[in-house]
């Protein structure tokens, strides 16, 4: 039975887990020691959370070489601040939004919001059969009316690392504001928000950042303004009917997720130690035994560049004639694997690859992966080809 064999979790880019200890340190600090919301109060509880507040702000800060953690807006996650910087600009009819084809739903549904909305046009530029977006081709769809380009850094499906260095240094050139999605980047590939030339990074806390759900970030480069979609309570010039002009305070209204962003402290200080340059190289490491591994099964496809130093940690298959959620329920049955299948919301990148509209099953690995376990996945699946009604023990 699958119960009796330990769990293997290869969903990591929906969620990292297990989380290092110092999540739940963080979270049991603010539980015990604070528990008040920053901002509202001069006693030393109030006081200390807001302390708390300002030097996670400067860990990002430090991650990504942002020179002021005040551009930094706390959200609730990738998904949060991807709406924050689409749906903030001051869109007109006929405004252009540039995108490619491999963006995730929390970039496309916003920008189709707006586009019923506001009479926006999107324009999608297309990838490679690998999921790779030519900068020139972006460079190309930029026109007179264009209002924003955003790309997701790395893709939720086929994992393919996108040329952002490159797409930032064109939008810088024509002066359009670039976005960028790091909800599988953010915490394992490298990131600067000045060579890079990026002008809102959206972050989710939880991913390879390894925080806890409810957690995630918003950069905006200084001098860029953005319509706020709350407004609240923010403790500052609460004798105004306005929300304050300055950030943080004008994009966080009413009280924060402290008790998220103390669990969230303690994993970026834990990275901190680890290296982003560590956790990339682990990863890859996996990424390349598991590649290997499953090249040798014949009735098996792997989309995507199958390069490890071409993609994050995230790899999308199909197996003989299974069906991709077929496909899952067996893994976990036979073998305790925890993967994703579906178009994991991002249905242009399975249109690219071919896999639209059944889409894929995903293993996407973490920094607490092993060897092993890419050993036993491989094991299961290549069981699984050879005869799929035959138990695994």
């Amino acid at each position: 039975m699958a119960s009796e064999k330990q769990e293997i979790y290869f969903d990591n880019a929906a969620t990292s887990f297990p989380k290092p200890e110092g999540v739940e340190a963080g979270l049991l600090h603010f539980h015990r020691d604070l528990g008040a919301s920053a901002g509202r109060g001069a006693y030393p509880r109030a006081v200390l959370t807001g302390r708390l507040l300002e030097e996670t702000r400067k860990l990002l800060a430090s991650f990504f070489n942002i020179r002021k953690p005040s551009q930094i807006i706390f959200t609730l996650n990738a998904s949060d601040a991807l709406n924050l910087a689409i749906k903030g600009l001051d869109w007109r009819l006929g405004d252009n939004a540039v995108v490619s084809i491999m963006d995730h739903n929390s970039v496309m549904r916003p920008l189709h919001a707006l586009k019923n909305r506001k009479g926006i046009k999107i324009t999608k530029v297309k990838a490679n059969a690998d999921g790779y977006v030519n900068p020139l081709d972006i460079a190309k769809a930029i026109d007179s009316h264009t209002r924003l380009v955003a790309l997701v850094h790395a893709s939720n499906v086929t994992g393919t690392i996108q040329p952002i260095a490159e797409v930032g240094d064109i939008c810088h050139r024509k002066g359009v504001p670039f976005l960028v999605d790091a909800a599988q980047s953010a915490g394992v590939l490298p990131i600067d928000v000045e060579s890079m030339k990026i002008d809102f990074l959206a972050l989710p806390g939880h991913k390879a950042l390894m925080g806890p759900l409810g957690t995630g970030a918003l950069y905006i480069r200084e001098g860029l303004d953005l319509e706020t979609l709350r407004e609240g309570g923010t403790g500052s010039q609460s004798e105004q009917d306005v929300q304050p002009d300055f950030l943080p305070d004008k994009y966080e209204p009413g009280s924060h997720n402290a008790l998220g962003i103390s669990g969230w402290k303690g994993s970026l200080d834990y990275l901190a130690k680890e290296t982003i340059a560590k956790v990339r190289a682990h990863e890859k490491r996996l990424t390349e035994r598991f590649l290997e591994g499953v090249s040798k099964i014949k009735t098996l496809t792997v989309y995507g560049p199958k390069k490890a130093d071409k993609q994050v940690a995230v790899v999308s298959l199909r197996l003989g004639e299974f069906a991709p959620l077929e496909l899952s329920h067996r893994l976990y049955e036979r073998g305790n694997l925890m993967t994703r299948s579906g178009l994991h919301c991002a249905p242009g990148a399975h249109q690219t690859i071919g896999t639209y509209p059944l889409g894929t099953t995903r293993f996407s690995f973490g920094y607490f992966n092993t060897p092993d376990d890419i050993d036993q996945a491989v094991s299961v699946l290549d069981a699984l080809a050879k005869n799929p009604s035959v138990a695994i023990h």
